[in-house]
């Protein structure tokens, strides 16, 4: 059965509000270590190796799916360190993770669309599964993540809509945000919740400015921490939105190339380039024969 990322803790496509405080419970389990920020910010090669995926990545998949691997690389690399000199293991945990979000949700995930090109590397379907059992063993086996989403619907019910036909535009917007805030890794010190209790925030007032006010103390009612910086963090990404040229609206922004490409470039990726950072290196087949690098 398909994974739902608004209902993670049940298979049923029912909203179930006595879920709720088991969410707020568990989603700090689904985050990556409390130490990953630092370190992501400080290893270069890190960055420098996401530059193979660039053109490599179509505009046709399910947006949810690169969300949730994203979810499953943040919390595997935030717990297992990636030798340095071997751009080849981050690579396999990439596709490793698209495949796991794939099967997630039930969707059809092509390896080969990811190992095509003139340089670069290729794993083949053994190595791929042996990975993904490494991923999984570092995450505890938990695949059903806690996102945003998985809020979204609860924070919504809280505001009092003139229109109810409206919520349904407000979550499509909030959702827009939610994929992204992922883009940047700043976003990565706050709890699934208080992202996605900003994300409404913010599409609300965009929505509804005039009942905004009314949304506001709804969502403050709730003492979340870090919910203000949080709000003014995404209201600032957003307003940023209307600064950008036509040119990069026209280039799949949205697409997973964007999501994987920007969330691990982020504030260094100016530094960075694909001719300097990284080698050119011969294409090649490599097998994972042990969970040891």
């Amino acid at each position: 059965m398909e994974f739902d990322l608004e209902n993670p803790l049940t298979s049923l496509k029912e909203y179930l509000s006595d879920e709720i405080p088991d969410l707020f419970l568990s989603e700090s389990d689904h985050l990556p270590s409390k130490n990953f920020l630092r370190c992501l910010r400080t290893s270069a090669e890190f960055y420098a190796s996401f530059s193979f995926w660039q053109a490599q990545y179509s505009c046709n998949y399910d947006p949810f799916i690169p969300y949730l691997a994203v979810n499953y690389m943040d919390r595997f690399i935030s717990r297992q360190e990636i030798p340095q000199g071997k751009p080849w293991i981050l690579r396999l945990v990439v596709i490793s993770c698209l495949s796991l979000a794939a099967k997630m949700k039930n969707k059809h995930f092509s390896i080969s669309n990811f190992q095509e090109g003139e340089t670069g590397f290729t794993f083949d379907t053994q190595t791929i599964n042996r990975m993904e059992l490494v991923v999984l063993d570092a995450m505890n086996w938990r695949m059903r993540s806690i996102t945003p989403f998985s809020f979204v619907h609860f924070f919504i019910s809280l505001f009092e809509l003139n229109d109810p036909s409206s919520s349904q535009p407000l979550k499509d917007r909030a959702t827009e945000i939610i994929f992204k805030a992922q883009n940047e890794i700043k976003y990565l010190e706050f709890k699934p919740s208080i992202i996605a209790a900003s994300a409404i925030l913010v599409a609300s007032k965009e929505r509804f400015p005039s009942q905004f006010p009314s949304f506001e103390r709804s969502i403050y009612s709730c003492e979340f921490e870090n919910l203000q910086k949080c709000f003014h963090a995404l209201q600032e990404m957003v307003e940023m939105e209307w600064h950008e040229s036509v040119s990069e609206t026209m280039s799949c922004t949205g697409t997973p190339l964007s999501v994987l490409d920007r969330h691990f470039t982020g504030s260094e990726s100016e530094t960075i380039t694909n001719g300097s950072a990284v080698p050119e290196i011969k294409r090649r087949k490599l097998n994972l024969h042990s969970n040891k690098w």
